[in-house]
């Protein structure tokens, strides 16, 4: 499914024009970015959370005897409610 997809089932499902399904969901996507991206977790309650993880050095074996060192660094992560996860599992 595409971010043009959901707009389109929202849009079916509720009679807001596209444009304006289009906007929000923009800005949605936005606002978590920005968050993330300044160290804050954003929790949205029935589906999850995003944030960032902290990955130490890795010393990354590439070929026998040759490693490469992978910097600390973060990474964006998404962690699933118990809700999302039970849905997933029953199907």
């Amino acid at each position: 499914m595409t971010k043009a997809d959901i707009v389109t089932r929202i849009s079916c499902k509720t009679g807001i024009t596209k444009q304006a399904v289009i906007a929000v969901v923009e800005e949605l996507m936005e606002n978590v970015r920005q968050n993330v991206a300044n160290g804050e977790s954003v929790y949205l309650r029935g589906f999850g959370t995003f944030g960032i993880k902290h990955k130490a050095d890795l010393n990354f074996h590439y070929a026998p005897g040759k490693t490469k060192l992978v910097p600390a660094h973060n990474e964006p992560s998404f962690k699933p409610c118990k809700e999302l996860k039970d849905a997933v599992k029953k199907t």
